[in-house]
């Protein structure tokens, strides 16, 4: 009897240290359900494309959002890309810390329609780690993705044609051992810019003189479509934009999808190249030039 007990007593203990157990790891539990199967509209991790590119489109729209208690700055870098379903794409989110001490933050994401979730392969991307913002930084995190050609085949998506892919930073609860967003940033190298601009820019631009396009000396800071002695198109008179470090590096990754209506064709996917164009504009700049030589600018 005694020995019977005990066992029925022992059986009791088990089943509530599963039942603990279950309850500890379900947030986990459920996290590895949701990136298995997609559900809740949870993206997939892949190692990359499998090279298949199906001639049906589909547009992702790009969310950012930050919780109360985070004084950060978040957002995407673009609005918008239109891919071909197997296309991989590269993308990027801004992060700013507005404050004067280090800061680390958590990101959870999903896509909308959540029945899309099972077919958007994400590449690489800052998603479920702890990540540190250092006091008054300014980064750019990658998003390389491609949403799967079974899209267009599977019965319930078939009618899916945009895709938005959002994106919550809130405070983390566990700061400890944050990986450092730092690591994304790259130094930008004004000779490389020099270089890619006479590759891919000089024929339409040159630095002191208006060819197709305006001349670029000077651009920093100034309105669009008020460049001296040069005809700018209506849509980049209307937009009004200042141009810095952020605007145009939008720019450059997509001028017509940041001004709709202008007519510069040329985009420069790569980051690491667009900052580099950008780093070789700003040493343009006659501030920057009297800076480099040491000469006061008059006026």
């Amino acid at each position: 009897m005694r020995s019977r007990s005990l066992m029925t007593l022992a059986g009791l203990f088990a089943v509530m240290g599963v039942m603990v157990g279950l309850v500890s790891y379900s947030v986990t539990l459920y996290r590895l359900f949701c990136e298995y199967t997609g559900a809740g509209g949870t993206t997939q991790r892949v190692a990359g494309a499998d090279g298949v590119i199906s001639d049906r489109f589909v547009t992702v729209i790009f969310d950012a959002n930050i919780t109360p208690g985070l004084p950060w700055k978040f957002r995407p870098m673009q609005r918008s890309v239109r891919l071909r379903l197997g296309e991989t794409a590269l993308i990027f989110y801004e992060a700013e810390n507005l404050t004067d001490r280090d800061l680390v933050g958590h990101a959870t994401f999903n896509v909308t329609p959540e029945k899309s979730g099972a077919y958007f392969k994400k590449i690489e991307c800052f998603c479920f780690t702890e990540e540190k913002l250092g006091a008054r930084e300014r980064v750019e995190m990658p998003v390389q993705f491609f949403v799967d050609p079974a899209l267009a085949e599977a019965p319930n998506t078939r009618d899916v044609t945009q895709i938005t892919l959002s994106y919550t930073f809130f405070p983390s609860l566990k700061p400890e051992g944050a990986e450092d967003l730092a690591r994304f940033r790259k130094t930008a190298d004004a000779e490389a810019g020099k270089q890619l601009f006479a590759a891919e820019c000089s024929t339409c631009h040159a630095a002191e003189s208006a060819k197709i396009g305006p001349a670029l000396a000077g651009v920093f800071g100034r309105r669009s479509g008020t460049a001296p002695g040069y005809p700018s198109s209506p849509a980049l008179v209307q937009a009004a934009v200042i141009w810095d470090e952020t605007t145009l590096d939008r720019w450059l990754a997509g001028p017509r999808e940041m001004v709709p209506g202008v007519l510069m064709p040329q985009v420069v996917k790569d980051a690491a190249d667009r900052s580099n164009i950008i780093a070789y504009l700003r040493s343009l700049s006659p501030a920057r030039a009297a800076e480099q030589s040491g000469v006061t600018p008059k006026g």
